[in-house]
């Protein structure tokens, strides 16, 4: 057994390096750069607030600039007080840069307002957020509150943004147009009541290049619903759009004596006037305030109302106010008006004028008072007219603080009426009872004395007394002859005393028939 040799020990090979091992390798190092680039590529995770998530869907709903997309919706929560909706967003590269406290969010849905009619292509691809990136610079953040409206003006739209004052908002909303000659040149961004008390400030934005075109003497006005008058007999209705009748609208013109005047600064503020009227009267630059005493009716005389002279309008009324004497001795309306001469001359003539207390004395001299009239009979408008009257009583111009008293008449149709009810006045003080029962009485002895037998037995005699006379006449025919100039004179008596006979009869048979006609007259009797 010891012969025989033992095997030789085993030898072990190591095994060659395979490439299999390099392909999980080289997956991971690509999942690892893929990752990294992902993570570099992704951006910041922004927090969004809103009222609700309507529209909104994770992994789907995107942030959008100009069609750009910036991120996308990852997740979806509620605060913790339940009351608000959170939006996770991750953001792109591209998207990071807008995360600063200058920029707003909202969410793009489709809008079926009178104000606004937008996101129609949301109905089709859905809802998506979409972002003003605001002015330049501003602090990094990644935390906001979405806005539940679109902002009115973008940071990319060039113009300038005012302030208007009013005392009542009327029908002006967010996104209540501006005009300026028909055409669309900005739209109203918010309102502000304050404590209630002040007016209501509205900040509206006018696009370039039309905010040059607001001067320090521009008007605005509020152009909503719509405006009718009568003028020469003729209905006028106004009417600035269909979107200022159903949304409001704001309307402002430049004076052509402010073409040269450089444009109003940004922020700067206006009064909104209530209507084209009160904005044109207020563009004159010298108002002289007047104050009349009426003691007629002026019921339909409002603020507003016209004042004018000869027919052709020289002011406005500014107020109405009833005036009573505590202890019941008078009762009066007082009315504020406020005169334009720079309607009838030049304003360098106007602003030049000396103290006017004279030129209106030698005017009331003249017969110069203030009357209310009608100005639409339809409406019930009232206006105010400067008459000249040849015959009025003498007057003297006093002052109440600036204004100018001036004297007054009942005038138009008040002194028609007033003048009416003075007749009627007279009339019922007439005794008219006892003057039928006289006249009556007249009647029936006239009617006795005309149809009784005395007036019959004379007409009978007078009747007998012409026969008579023909008979005799025929006899004195036969005498002198037909054809003697004493037949033909005869014969033209008889024939007046027949035709005088006659109109008698006639005279009397009226008479009997109509015994008032003593009185009347034969027109009056029929």
């Amino acid at each position: 057994m010891s012969g025989v040799a033992s095997p030789p020990p085993a030898r072990l090979r190591r095994p060659k390096f395979s490439f299999v091992w390099l392909i999980p390798l080289i997956a991971g190092v690509i999942a690892v750069y893929l990752g990294y680039r992902t993570l570099i590529e992704q951006g910041p995770l922004m927090t969004l607030t809103l009222n609700t998530a309507e529209g909104l869907a994770a992994g789907q709903t995107q942030v959008k600039y100009k069609a750009v997309a910036l991120g996308t919706v990852e997740n979806i929560d509620l605060s913790k007080d339940n009351q608000h909706v959170v939006v996770k967003v991750r953001m792109n590269d591209v998207g990071a840069r807008f995360l600063t406290n200058h920029a707003r969010f909202w969410v793009v849905r489709p809008r079926f307002t009178p104000n606004d009619l937008s996101g129609l292509d949301t109905l089709v691809s859905g809802a998506y957020i979409s972002v003003d990136p605001g002015p330049p610079g501003g602090t990094s953040t990644t935390h906001f509150v979405g806005l539940e409206q679109p902002p009115g003006i973008r940071s990319d739209v060039p113009g300038r943004t005012y302030t208007l004052t009013a005392e009542n908002l009327g029908s002006l909303a967010s996104g209540s147009p501006v005009f300026y000659r028909d055409v669309i040149v900005g739209e109203v961004l918010s309102y502000d009541l304050g404590n209630g008390l002040g007016p209501v400030k509205i900040s509206v934005f006018i696009r370039a290049p039309f905010d040059d075109l607001v001067r320090p003497e521009s008007r605005f006005w509020n152009s909503s619903g719509v405006a009718a008058a009568i003028q020469g007999g003729v209905l006028q209705i106004e009417l600035q759009s269909l979107q200022a009748l159903i949304s409001g609208g704001v309307t402002f013109s430049v004076p052509r004596a402010a073409d040269n005047a450089a444009p109003s600064p940004d922020n700067a503020t206006f009064p909104l006037y209530a209507s084209k009227q009160e904005a044109e009267a207020a563009s004159y630059q010298t108002q002289l305030p007047v104050v009349s005493y009426l003691t007629t009716s002026v019921s339909g005389l409002t603020r507003g109302s016209p004042v004018e002279l000869l027919g052709i309008q020289v002011g406005d009324v500014t107020g109405v106010k009833l005036i009573v004497d505590p202890n019941g001795n008078d009762v009066k309306a007082r009315v504020d008006m406020r005169l334009q001469p720079g309607r009838v001359v030049s304003e360098a003539q106007a602003a030049a004028a000396q103290d006017p207390l004279p030129f209106f004395q030698n005017l009331v001299n003249h017969g110069l008072r203030v009357e209310i009239g009608t100005e639409s009979y339809v409406t019930g408008q009232k206006m105010i007219a400067l008459t000249m009257e040849p015959n009025a009583k003498p007057a003297t111009v006093t002052r109440e603080g600036d204004a100018l008293v001036l004297p007054s008449n009942a005038g138009g149709l008040d002194s028609i009426l007033s003048s009416v009810s003075d007749i009627t006045s007279k009339i019922s003080k007439m005794p008219l009872q006892q003057i039928a029962e006289n006249v009556n009485n007249l009647l029936v002895t006239a009617n006795h004395t005309i149809g009784g037998p005395q007036v019959k037995q004379s007409l009978n005699q007078l009747n007998a007394t012409l026969k008579t006379a023909n008979s005799t006449l025929q006899g004195v025919n036969q005498s002198y002859g037909r054809d003697s100039d004493f037949q033909q004179s005869l014969s033209q008596v008889l024939q007046e005393a027949d035709e005088a006979l006659r109109s008698v009869k006639l005279l009397a048979d009226y008479l009997n028939k109509h015994p008032q006609a003593l009185l009347l007259g034969r027109s009056g009797g029929q």
